[in-house]
């Protein structure tokens, strides 16, 4: 058992507990032989007794661990001691995506994709190495406190997929592949769908399909058509749209075929959004709704059993399961009563999309497809002899129990439903209070809004008076107040090239030129070693930002080889043929070369100019003033004599890489 304190590996000091998941625990630890902090994940007990389980966990960490790239979390050490098994890993000071979306209810555009692309270049990097993640989700990406994507879990995650896993199926079955709902092979493409759910979740805020079991969510994932994410969002761009299509497309083949592939769509997106530029399959042959086979049932029932593993997961998904076989007995039944064209109805799965709570889905006798919509928001279907069929619920407790309708379709009591309150335009925490004192959960989402008061209630989604259960999500978009039209530019030194582009991108900057130069830094070398604007400080959205790349530790060398032209492009005063003294210095104030001139243009060629790229010319010279000539108050004349003025004129120019 792990205590804060310990020692681990004779070198690793256990700080802190920072994390948990459904197989693991994370602790901050000190690493006494490298003198630095690092995370320690550190297996659960439950699974550290598989020692199936624990001879793949080690093979696939230590495979891991092998990875180094700048947006994979990387790998240090795997080890056991005393049964504890353990994978130290780099500490990642920063947020979960998952989190992260939570906390701005759905992200920008350019926001998501940027942090698509740097999720993709480090799966692609595993791919490479023949290591497939299997468990892509936000909650398994983390947002570094300077901005920077990684990966996590790759270890864990193929360990899992043949073992006993976590009890938090709920989690990864949102993003789980078709195939791996099936319990079928699954390679790179897998991890390509659960990117696309997951970009999907980015841009809108919520993922493709949800409902109230894992076995009624992966069912979905297999028969389902995902989705547009334009219906949630609708100034979503066609190419974006598109490539989430292809990410989750549910034939591989159809897919992107690499994580190369979809890295380089992506980036397209950021320059042309509005170019329906993505080649997708035949949309026709592929969207349509597939029929769920006996066959499948069975097989998720035995895969969403063993991500169940040994806790009280299993029992509810074998009861879950059971249900769905009861209800599709009774689905048969009312079939058989049913006048012809309602067995020929189709299903319209934009119900699903209505309703919040969506519902188990089964498909019956020879190709026909009879929908037994079960919801907690939806009313109820009339049968073929008039009678009317109940509503058919389960609300979980926190003993696992459940209270529904009986066989033959009980009724909820009266108590249980009520009508939402009207809170639009209050105070959020007022609004909040007043919906959680009625029964009801709230979710918060914050936009930006010119008409409504920062803090206040723009609209609520159910809206007011709708008839819901206790215990419901109430949504409530409430205002940030009008969007800052400013943009506050970010530290880039450090980053490589393609993520400063990336930061500045995802900021709505633009950037710039991008030129080698050396720098007293080791550390930088091949990295962001400059930037044409102050970190921290706000420019327009579209500013042009030019940064520099370290080419190394040591002095560039400069030429200035041309024609000067004379004063008099800037002083009408100059008169030609005026002696001037001309001064060729770099721009931090060091003098290269003077002369003395009365012709222009001047020829220079001055070589060797070290550590500067940037120079001023200076030139001194003397105008003549005339004399001038006025009447003062009292009528005299006064006259004044002309005479000489030194003026001084800069001008800044360029010096040339030798």
């Amino acid at each position: 058992m792990i205590k804060i304190g310990m020692l681990i590996g004779e070198r690793y000091e256990i700080l802190e507990k920072i994390g948990t998941g459904g197989m693991s625990d994370v602790y901050k630890a000190k690493c006494h032989k490298l003198n630095r902090f690092v995370a320690v994940k550190v297996l659960k007990q439950e699974f550290s007794e598989n020692e199936n389980f624990v001879s793949k966990f080690r093979i696939e960490a230590q495979a891991a661990a092998g990875l180094m790239h700048p947006n994979i979390v990387n790998v240090y050490d795997v080890g056991n001691e005393n049964g504890i098994y353990y994978i130290v890993m780099e500490l990642v000071e920063g947020i979960t995506l998952k989190k992260y979306i939570e906390k701005k209810a759905r992200l920008s555009v350019k926001e998501a994709i940027s942090i698509a692309i740097q999720v993709s270049m480090g799966i692609e990097a595993a791919h490479n190495n023949h290591i497939i993640h299997r468990d892509i989700k936000p909650q398994n990406i983390i947002i570094s406190k300077d901005g920077k994507v990684k990966v996590t879990d790759f270890g864990i995650a193929k360990a899992a997929t043949s073992n006993t896993i976590t009890s938090n199926v709920m989690g990864s079955v949102h993003y789980t592949s078709p195939e791996q709902a099936r319990g079928g092979f699954s390679d790179e493409k897998s991890d390509i769908y659960s990117l696309g759910i997951t970009l999907f979740e980015m841009l809108t805020g919520r993922v493709p399909f949800n409902g109230d079991t894992t076995v009624a969510i992966a069912i979905k994932h297999i028969q389902e058509p995902i989705p547009s994410p334009r219906e949630y969002v609708a100034e979503i761009p066609i190419s974006v749209e598109q490539i989430v299509y292809k990410c989750t497309q549910k034939s591989p083949d159809r897919r992107y075929q690499s994580m190369g592939e979809l890295t380089e769509d992506l980036k397209r997106s950021l320059m042309t959004p509005d170019v329906d530029f993505v080649k997708l399959a035949d949309p026709d042959e592929d969207s349509s709704t597939r029929i769920i086979s006996e066959q499948d049932v069975r097989e998720i029932k035995q895969q969403t059993q063993k991500k169940a593993g040994v806790t009280g997961d299993s029992i509810r998904l074998r009861k879950e399961v059971e249900e769905e076989r009861n209800r599709k007995k009774k689905s048969k039944a009312t079939k058989s009563k049913q006048n012809v064209e309602e067995e020929e109805e189709d299903y319209d799965p934009k119900i699903e999309k209505i309703t919040t709570v969506l519902a188990v889905i089964a498909a019956i006798i020879i190709g026909v497809i009879v929908i037994y919509l079960v919801g907690r928001f939806v009313g109820v279907f009339p049968s073929g002899d008039g009678q009317i069929q109940a509503e058919e619920t389960s609300e979980a407790s926190s003993e696992g129990e459940t209270t529904a309708g009986n066989e033959a379709g009980g009724f909820l009591s009266g108590d249980e439903i009520i009508g939402i309150p009207a809170v639009e335009g209050w105070a959020f925490a007022e609004a909040s209070a007043t919906l959680k004192q009625s029964g009801y959960e709230v979710a918060k989402e914050e936009v930006f809004s010119t008409e409504v008061e920062a803090g206040k209630v723009i609209s609520q989604n159910p809206q007011a008076g709708t008839q819901l259960e206790k215990g419901a999500v109430i949504t409530l978009r409430v205002s940030l107040g009008p969007e800052q039209t400013q943009v506050k530019i970010p530290n880039l030194i450090g980053y490589s090239e393609m993520d400063a582009i990336v930061m500045l991108t995802e900021l709505g900057l633009t950037p710039g030129e991008i030129t080698q130069t050396t720098n007293d830094d080791p550390t930088l070398v091949d990295k962001i070693c400059y930037q044409s604007y102050s970190v921290g400080a706000y420019v327009d959205a579209g500013t042009t930002v030019d940064m520099k790349v370290s080419v190394g530790v040591g002095e560039n060398t400069y030429s200035f080889i041309g024609n000067i032209a004379g004063p008099g492009e800037e002083d009408a005063d100059y008169v030609s043929g005026t002696e001037t003294t001309v001064i060729l210095s770099t721009s931090a104030g060091i003098e290269i070369h003077r002369t003395t001139a009365s012709a222009f243009p001047l020829s220079l060629n001055i070589t060797g100019i070290k550590g500067a790229e940037d120079g001023i010319i200076t030139f001194v010279y003397n105008v003549n003033l005339p004399g001038t000539t006025t009447t003062n108050e009292a009528g005299e004349t006064v006259t004044v004599p002309g005479g000489t003025e030194e003026r001084t004129i800069s001008r800044s120019v360029k010096f040339a890489k030798e």
